[in-house]
């Protein structure tokens, strides 16, 4: 089954906790701190592999989560990092952020990678928390969250050369013939319902691959028939075979079917339409008068466009044709003109605040009466602190009053008892509290040693 479309949810692995421990030792009075820190939550990569030419391993499983960093442990030892969970998709696999609608990877090149979901970043122990006037911290840092996205997945199919044409003018049997595919053929319209990729060899080591296109009709741009699904995987296509039924024997116009089919073309992509095309009149074998097939011949050939008239099931004319579309495959190849690969954007793993900027933050009021209090750098350092540890808490409490939070707030109208929301936490706003603390810090700092 060809899926060339698919939705996914990927979340990485959460970093592991930092750990509040010291060193016990016979003979080493107050050893200090010695808890290391959590390791580093796996991410979630993806990988082209050349073997896979569709989807479908994703439609029975949507949803993918990498393993979490361990915690850090006692005697300055770190946790172990999560291992990273590496997905296969194909060749020319798409990568939109459906949160925020963004492409994240165009990925094309066998082997390319791009990270969909960074691992959190794992705690810092307590080790990392002394100071000249807190020399014994009894808290450590919680690992940062993994990643989560929804994800969507888009499959363009990688191909030299594409065979475009209204149904049943013989694109699949010419597929057939000139590689060792086996699309199914058949004597009616759309028997092709999922492109075909078939390698044409043409000596000397040298080759290109062929994509059947399932057939295009008029109004194909805006989803008549099938044109809508498939005419996106002629857009990596640098040569266009364009196939016409010249039998005579369906009663159709092969110019007017040539004219249908641009037309439909440049509607989709007007720079699709103005790709390297070659005309191969099919069918030849067929017709009982060749008279026409010459006035085609010669009324296209006046306005430009290089024709071969050939008999896909007869299998004549055919190496004439696949020389000159590897022809200008070799001239495309020489001048690549191919959609720029969108690199992953680089994620940035958090250790604290690194400039003043980084500390940027505003309260507004929200509409039920509280206060929310926003920035990356206050949100973050809520979400790590372990709100059930005394000394953390009191480390939280003493930054935000540093940082003027307490101060904005109370400027703004804000009354105890108010509620205070970072992210996803809430507090209860405590003029009492924080005038309390800073009061036993004075004296703290009054007392002798």
């Amino acid at each position: 089954m060809f899926v060339d479309q698919i939705e996914i949810t990927v979340e990485a692995g959460h970093g592991g906790n930092g750990a509040a421990t010291f060193r016990r030792e016979k003979f080493v009075p107050r050893g200090g701190p010695s808890g290391g820190d959590g390791g580093r939550g796996g991410s979630i990569i993806l990988r082209v592999d050349g073997n896979l030419s569709t989807l479908l391993d994703f439609r029975y499983h949507r949803q993918y989560r990498a393993e979490s960093g361990c915690a850090g442990m006692a005697k300055k030892r770190d946790g172990q990092d999560g291992k990273d969970l590496i997905l296969s998709v194909p060749p020319g696999t798409i990568v939109t952020d459906l949160g925020t609608g963004q492409r994240i990877a165009d990925l094309i090149e066998v082997g390319q990678e791009a990270v969909v979901a960074a691992g959190g970043a794992g705690g810092r122990g307590n080790l990392h928390f002394t100071s000249s006037v807190r020399q014994a911290p009894r808290f450590a840092e919680l690992g940062a969250p993994g990643e989560r996205r929804r994800l969507r997945l888009d499959l363009k199919l990688v191909a030299d050369v594409g065979v475009i044409g209204l149904p049943s003018v013989g694109k699949s049997t010419l597929i057939a013939a000139v590689s060792a595919a086996r699309p199914k053929i058949a004597e009616y319209p759309f028997t092709t319902l999922t492109p075909n990729l078939g390698l044409v060899g043409i000596g000397m080591g040298e080759s290109f691959v062929l994509a059947d296109m399932p057939g295009l009709i008029e109004g194909a741009h805006v989803g008549a028939g099938l044109g809508d699904r498939f005419l996106r995987h002629v857009d990596r296509t640098s040569v266009l075979i364009h196939m016409l039924d010249a039998s005579g024997l369906s009663g159709r116009d092969p110019i007017e079917d040539f004219q249908t089919v641009n037309a439909e073309l440049s509607l989709h992509s007007p720079e699709l339409a103005a790709r390297s095309q070659i005309v191969a009149l099919n069918k030849v074998d067929l017709a009982a008068d060749r008279t026409p097939i010459y006035r085609l011949i010669d009324s296209l050939e006046r306005n430009g466009w290089e024709v071969y008239a050939v008999s896909a099931a007869a299998r004549e004319g055919l190496d004439p044709l696949m020389l000159a579309a590897w022809r200008r495959v070799q001239a495309a190849r020489s001048a690549p003109v191919r959609e720029s690969v969108v690199e992953t954007a680089p994620h940035v793993v958090f250790h604290g605040p690194s400039s003043s900027q980084d500390r940027h933050w505003e309260v507004r009021r929200d509409p039920d009466g509280g206060w929310r209090v926003e920035g990356a750098w206050i949100e973050r350092l809520v979400g790590r602190t372990d709100l059930n540890n005394d000394a953390g808490l009191t480390r939280l409490q003493y930054t935000i009053e540093k940082a003027g939070i307490h101060r904005k707030l109370r400027e703004m109208g804000a009354q105890d008892q108010d509620i205070v929301r970072v992210g996803q936490t809430e507090f209860v706003f405590d003029d009492e509290d924080v005038d309390r603390d800073r009061r036993r810090r004075r004296r703290q700092r009054a007392e002798p040693a």
